[in-house]
């Protein structure tokens, strides 16, 4: 399964195109709505939210609401493209129709922490706007729609992904409790999609002080998927395992500097006795041929596999490099004068969009594994290798010889 992305964050729409599906899975415009529609929730979000509306089209490879096997391509229009029309044109626009237009000032003052700079640098450019129209956060919107293609996929497995708030700059959860696969509505109902209710007021009022204050939060979303069968990855080859792929995809995300799987850190300082999961018999456990982990410091991984344990993932996001009122020290590369950072639209905190956005990771990388894993050019073919495939799960080699 192959999968990218296409367009600007003021151009006239995202475009996502992914690759690899098979025929038959179930998928319409209001999953992909459903899916963007959490994207845009969260206390702390800019004013950007309110006015730019998600419209999306989908171009080709589905009819009548089935994949028809080949590349599915999904169009995400941005409703303020006309404000924007002459100024991000593909082609070249008369100097007298766009000099005087505010939007067409050119971006001389790099903010420190966003790609600007060194996009300028690396691509040759003396405009900054040549860089953050791509560098920009916007562009996961593709991804989500991305992400529901895969969801769809992996509902065929059973496999549920949810993620929840943990922490907004200095403001964490009280408790260690996790949503479960059933309790994503209650996790949006919350302002900061908070699933401990008892810790949303705490970050609401963080993140006030820090609008008060013109500045921005970063934070941490944990994401979960929960029914993922044991053996996805592999331990054979470093760029099969699972640890690598979902780490790699998580970081990918515009802003993210830490991706931890499972207790990870908490496991550098521990003794061996008390980090890893200890193994016992169920003969329920159908995703893990009959066995299960009484823990799951691992996170639902083990030696680059999943273990059919729930994968956690926590995703580390740093402060937003935009800010209201910025502070920090840029040089004008125009002048090459000391100056302050340029200020663009912004959010104060995207943390609650950030699970949104790392649950449509997890399902990319699991869904590729997946049809790695089982195959198939019809979803019923890789329903059928997938029951096989859990059916003798739980055989060892000397079991399943004749």
């Amino acid at each position: 399964m192959r999968w990218l992305t296409a367009g600007e964050s003021h151009g006239p729409a995202l475009i996502g195109i992914i690759e690899g599906l098979p025929a038959h899975i179930k998928i319409t415009k209001a999953d992909i709505d459903h899916e963007l529609s959490h994207r845009r929730l969260g206390y702390g979000r800019g004013a950007r939210q309110n006015f730019e509306a998600d419209v999306v089209t989908i171009k080709g490879g589905i009819r009548l609401g089935e994949s028809m096997g080949g590349p599915i391509a999904i169009e995400v229009a941005n409703s303020e493209w006309p404000k924007w029309e002459k100024v991000m044109s593909a082609d070249p626009v008369p100097l007298e129709e766009i000099k005087d237009l505010g939007r067409n000032a050119p971006l001389s003052r790099p903010r420190p922490g966003h790609a600007d700079l060194v996009g300028m640098q690396k691509y040759g450019f003396d405009d900054a706007r040549d860089v953050l129209e791509r560098a920009s956060a916007r562009e996961t919107t593709a991804r989500v729609a991305a992400g529901a293609l895969a969801k769809a996929l992996l509902r065929e497995l059973d496999v549920t992904i949810v993620s929840h708030v943990v922490r907004i700059g200095a403001a964490s959860v009280a408790t260690d409790v996790k949503p479960g696969p059933d309790d994503g509505d209650v996790v949006d109902a919350s302002e900061v999609r908070c699933f401990d209710s008892s810790s949303e007021a705490t970050m609401i009022a963080e993140i006030k002080s820090a609008a008060k204050d013109g500045d921005s939060l970063g934070g941490v979303a944990e994401v979960i998927a929960y029914g993922v069968p044991a053996g996805l990855g592999s331990h054979v080859h470093w760029d099969r395992k699972m640890d690598g792929l979902l780490a790699g995809a998580l970081m990918s995300i515009q802003a993210v500097k830490a991706v931890e799987i499972g207790d990870g850190v908490a496991q550098a300082g521990q003794r061996g006795s008390v980090a890893h999961d200890a193994i016992a018999r169920d003969e329920n456990a159908h995703g893990s041929g009959g066995y299960v982990r009484r823990t799951d410091h691992a996170g639902g991984l083990e030696g680059g596999m999943t273990s059919g344990a729930p994968l956690i993932a926590r995703v580390s996001m740093k402060p937003l490099a935009t800010l209201n009122r910025p502070v920090l020290e840029t040089v004008d590369v125009a002048s090459g004068e000391s100056t302050v950072s340029f200020k663009e639209r912004t959010d104060v905190t995207a943390v609650p969009a950030l699970g949104v956005i790392a649950e449509s990771m997890m399902a990319l990388v699991l869904a590729n594994e997946a049809l790695r894993k089982f195959g198939g050019d019809s979803i019923a073919e890789f329903r059928r290798n997938a029951a096989a495939y859990l059916e003798h799960l739980g055989e060892t080699p000397s079991s399943a010889r004749p």
